[in-house]
């Protein structure tokens, strides 16, 4: 997807839109010419941003405030979807989050909530709308993972966790969708300046230098006119991934609490 090349006439649903990677997002797809759909728990901040861009871009844009770590909330979305006689074209499955601290000394509850909204609701969403885009042989499918899906992450064991399973869900199914028209992407990110960092916890900052959201987005875009099922944000995360693939998994678990250095 070029700067040039124009979403005119298709709707994208984003979760996780309120900040972040998924607001970025958001507006660069509307500013291509894509109506929106934006997705988070924040109803306050989803009517500011579409406030922002419908003044911005004239694009029609539907707040549609849902706790994807609820059950059945990917059904409801998808049928609040279909009720407004919306079909979704582009599908960005950005929503999530991470919980930072060693296993043994975590709450539970706390540690268990990242696997519906940073997993399940993937899944769901996915199945739910994708059906469509095939019978249209046209569409977008973009999970946002993390560079933390390469290797193993001591302090952010279940958050590394369920990102790993983003990646590994995405490409597999980049390579069933091939041939269909639909265009499945995962980006990982690195460490990004976002508010990420505020619900983890700052034990969760490894230090490394963090990317922009303009980064990432920019980054997605260019991955979207290749034929790659992931990307990787950064040439720094890029060769960092590529050392982890490469390592026994029992250094680059070592190497990784390292960098991570976990309080609590």
């Amino acid at each position: 997807m070029s700067q040039s090349q124009t979403y005119a006439g298709r709707t994208a649903l984003v979760t996780g839109a309120s900040s972040g990677i998924g607001a970025g997002l958001a507006r660069a797809l509307a500013e291509r010419g894509a109506d929106l759909v934006l997705v988070a728990r924040r109803a306050d901040a989803l009517e500011e941003l579409a406030a922002q861009v419908r003044a911005a871009h004239g694009r029609t844009v539907h707040v549609a405030p849902a706790d994807l770590g609820a059950p059945g909330a990917g059904r409801d979305l998808h049928e609040r979807v279909l009720a407004l006689g919306l079909h979704v074209d582009v599908l960005v499955n950005n929503a999530g989050f991470g919980v930072a601290g060693p296993v043994a000394g975590a709450d539970a509850d706390a540690l268990v909530a990242q696997v519906p909204v940073n997993c399940s609701a993937v899944v769901d969403l996915t199945t739910r709308f994708l059906p469509a885009m095939v019978a249209r042989r046209s569409g977008v499918v973009v999970n946002v993972a993390s560079v933390a899906a390469l290797q193993p992450v001591p302090g952010l064991a279940v958050y590394a966790a369920t990102k790993a399973f983003v990646l590994s869900f995405t490409e597999a199914l980049w390579a069933e969708q091939r041939g269909t028209g639909v265009r499945v992407l995962a980006v990982c990110p690195g460490p990004t300046d976002t508010p990420f960092f505020e619900v983890a916890g700052e034990e969760s900052d490894s230090g490394l230098p963090r990317r922009t959201v303009d980064d990432v987005v920019a980054t997605t875009l260019r991955a979207l006119q290749s034929g790659g099922p992931s990307v990787v944000d950064g040439p720094l995360f890029t060769a960092l991934g590529v050392v982890a693939r490469l390592m026994p998994r029992g250094v680059v678990a070592r190497v990784s609490g390292m960098v991570a250095r976990p309080k609590g």
